[in-house]
Order: C-alpha cells, then structure tokens, then sequence
C-alpha cells in the first residue's frame, strides 16, 4: 500500500532533502525519523516509485536513499529515470546496519558531493 512520510522538525536555511525510498513502510518510518534527527537533513519517505518520480521532480533533492526490497531490476530503472531528470543526484544504497551507519553514509555521500562540485 502507498506510504509517504512528510515530517521534519528541521527548518535550517541550509537544509539538504533526502528522498528515501523502501518497500517497508515500517523500516521507512524509521529511516525518515533517523534521518530527521540530524538537523540539516530532511527526509521525505515513499514506497511508490511514482511517487517518489513526483517528489524528486518538486523539490530539490540533495539526494536518493534507496532501501530494502527494491529488486533489482526496480532499482535499475527507478536509477535510469532519476538520472534522466538530474544527472548530478546521489543515490546511495542503505539495507540496514544501524543508525551510525546511516548517518554515516549519508554524511559521506554529502561531503563527496560538495568535494567533487
């Protein structure tokens, strides 16, 4: 069933969006919360494809988290279509780990991108 999570007590200037997409709705409401915690991040949830298309095309998406059960051949082209709108998006892998490891990921995905321009 369609999930989306809009939910942020974040209000920085320098706010970066994070578009976070699972299968799990469960698993996702705890990954947006996760990641909301941080204070310049700002997480927006889907299990939809489409929707999350519809999101990413709206608002200004520093980058893509795709999640557990996303089959291949799903990510394949949920990447393609992503890519198509803007070629400068991240979109990095998260299957679980634990907080730490999300953060840090994130975190990392981030400085590379301001490294790299």
């Amino acid at each position: 069933f369609p999930v989306t999570i809009r939910y942020s007590l974040n209000h920085s200037i320098n706010m970066e969006n994070i578009l976070v997409i699972s299968r799990h709705p469960e698993i996702l409401g705890v990954v947006v919360r996760l990641i909301n915690q941080q204070p310049d991040w700002n997480a927006i949830g889907t299990c939809v494809d489409q929707e999350a298309l519809q999101i990413f095309q709206q608002e200004n998406i520093a980058l893509v988290l795709l999640g557990n059960g996303i089959l291949p051949e799903e990510e394949e082209k949920l990447r393609a279509e992503l890519l198509a709108i803007n070629p400068a998006v991240l979109i990095i892998q998260h299957y679980g780990g634990g907080s730490g490891l999300l953060v840090c990921e994130i975190r990392q995905a981030l400085e590379h991108k301001v490294i790299l321009g």
